[in-house]
């Protein structure tokens, strides 16, 4: 029997609760890894930043610029401007994991360079992902005002469809950053023996979350297929 969303309980919020625990067991495992090895200051005693330069200089990219930004754990690179983002935790700290977090983003910057296809990929998707997250649920909601009209709730799935391949072409673009990054702190001697093995452990932990994210995105699509397969019980 279906079950009213806002007036009955729906079985399939079970799905909704299974993701949101998945994020939050995989958030929980990236800060403890972090803070942990945030707290071994490495042989070499570069900062972020100065390994961040380190690397892209040795990897031929000399027009990418390295700026600090506000937050925790906020790193990214912006291919369009060209710019390394890298937060308070990461930019000026000498840590092991810090040096881990910069050589990943460096590793996009690498990937941007040669170009790689997943990374364009990614690029040229972003904008379909925005307006499907943006619109699936104005979809949905409207076509179960208007007396369940199939059509606007089957256009408001396939919207937030979008969103979801979106995260798991991002999957192999991370992976592939962290694999980047880890080879290249090894070549260039910037971390050595068991920094290699404390820095894949943060790196580790950090793809994780990219992988519940994904995984709570399926299990939310999952759960409008079957409200929507259900709308006659």
């Amino acid at each position: 029997m279906y079950y009213p969303m806002g007036f009955y309980f729906d079985p399939t919020y079970v799905l909704v609760i299974i993701g949101a625990v998945i994020c939050m067991i995989a958030s929980g495992r990236v800060n403890s890894t972090y803070h942990k090895y945030q707290r071994v200051r490495s042989r070499s005693g570069m900062t972020g930043a100065q390994a961040a330069e380190q690397i892209l200089h040795a990897s031929g990219i000399y027009d990418v610029r390295i700026e600090h930004i506000s937050g925790n754990l906020t790193d990214h690179y912006d291919p369009r401007s060209r710019v390394l983002r890298l937060s308070d935790t990461v930019y000026g700290s000498n840590s092991v994991a810090a040096i881990g977090v910069a050589a990943h983003e460096c590793g996009h910057a690498v990937q941007d360079q040669v170009g790689y296809v997943p990374l364009r990929l990614r690029g040229a998707f972003v904008p379909v992902a925005n307006f499907g997250s943006k619109a699936a649920w104005p979809l949905i909601i409207l076509g179960l005002i208007l007396g369940w009209n199939n059509t606007l709730i089957q256009i408001g799935i396939i919207c937030f469809s979008f969103a979801v391949l979106f995260q798991l072409i991002t999957l192999p673009v991370e992976f592939n950053a962290s694999r980047r990054a880890v080879n290249i702190l090894g070549s260039s001697g910037i971390l050595q023996g068991e920094e290699i093995k404390q820095t894949k452990k943060v790196l580790s932990a950090a793809a994780l979350t990219y992988v519940a994210s994904a995984a709570s995105g399926i299990l939310s699509l999952l759960r409008l297929v079957l409200l929507f397969g259900r709308r006659d019980d």
